[in-house]
């Protein structure tokens, strides 16, 4: 199963008050130097292939519902899949295991 990724985070014109928070706490813990704004990422888990069109639909909902988008930006990108993830849908010699989203992909 893959997986696309939408990052949200604050426009840098508008006061992040966590971000400051954070960065704040950071400071009384010794740490220096560092500045911190928060955001959100949502991680979307996709049947199949991500094409072109899933990522644009991915986008669309980030614009409409995820983001806020007159106080935050937002990125879309696809996460690929971790080797160990991968192995651990495939039986030994490669083949994808019985069950798996690669099993009724490689049935297709």
């Amino acid at each position: 199963m893959a997986r696309v990724v939408v990052e949200v985070m604050p426009k840098p014109e508008i006061l992040d008050p966590q971000g400051k928070a954070v960065t704040g706490a950071l400071e009384r813990l010794g740490f220096s130097g560092l500045q911190v704004r928060q955001g959100k990422r949502f991680e979307i888990e996709v049947e199949g292939e991500v094409t072109d069109a899933v990522v644009a639909q991915v986008r669309d909902a980030a614009d409409k519902l995820l983001a806020n988008t007159v106080i935050e930006n937002f990125e879309v990108h696809v996460e690929k899949q971790p080797v160990a993830e991968k192995a651990q849908n495939e039986e030994p010699g490669g083949r994808p295991q019985a069950g798996t989203p690669a099993a009724k992909d490689a049935v297709k």
